[in-house]
């Protein structure tokens, strides 16, 4: 089991008795307490994607299985959903870092940018921007001691500041479309995948109030 470590942060946006009918169903559909990054793929109708595409799932995976023992538990599966529905800037600008920050070391170059921005254009087929536009744009704003990197106060601060460059970013990285699926068993809109059929899963067919 996981440590049950909150990628949303300390503030509990699902109830007690909601979380207790998320877990009697998250244990029926997953009797171990553990889901599997296949199992994760199979509850968003993900499968057969292409490289790029696959890559920024298995990073999303990755984000939520905070205690990186390779499975998603329900503490951090809750946690997911959490973010989903506080739906707090700060708090979605802190889970799009630490997604984009692929080495782990706490900056984002333009690389790590421009290899999730090419991946999510993949899954999603968003084509606002070309790769090279996005990146130089969002580094011209926010890198403020222009040396390639972005800090997370850099992004946050950065993204809080001009509502135009959030509203790209939210936008060019919408993410709600795939996660959204473990809140209300909505398919993804996705043009590599389009016949796939909805709710593959009992968990998509959790409600939240």
């Amino acid at each position: 089991m996981g440590n049950g470590k909150s990628i949303a942060g300390d503030q509990k946006a699902v109830p007690t008795q909601e979380t207790h009918v998320w877990y009697r169903t998250f244990m029926m559909e997953y009797p171990s307490g553990l889901q599997t990054l296949h199992e994760f793929k199979t509850l968003l109708g993900l499968q057969g994607l292409n490289q790029k595409a696959n890559k920024h799932i298995d990073q999303v995976y990755n984000t939520f299985d905070t205690n990186k023992d390779g499975f998603i538990d329900f503490l951090e599966f809750i946690a997911a959903v959490n973010l989903i529905v506080q739906e707090k800037m700060e708090q979605k600008l802190k889970w799009y870092f630490k997604l984009y920050d692929a080495d782990g070391n706490g900056s984002i170059d333009k690389n790590e940018l421009l290899d999730m921005f090419m991946a999510v254009q993949a899954l999603n087929g968003q084509q606002t921007l070309s790769p090279e536009e996005f990146i130089n744009l969002v580094f011209h704003k926010i890198d403020i001691n222009n040396d390639g990197e972005l800090t997370l106060e850099e992004f946050i601060n950065g993204m809080a500041k001009d509502q135009d460059l959030l509203e790209i970013v939210y936008k060019s990285f919408d993410f709600s479309n795939v996660l959204r699926v473990i809140c209300n068993g909505k398919q993804p809109d996705m043009e590599t995948d389009s016949s796939k059929s909805p709710d593959k899963a009992g968990l998509g067919k959790v409600k939240m109030k």
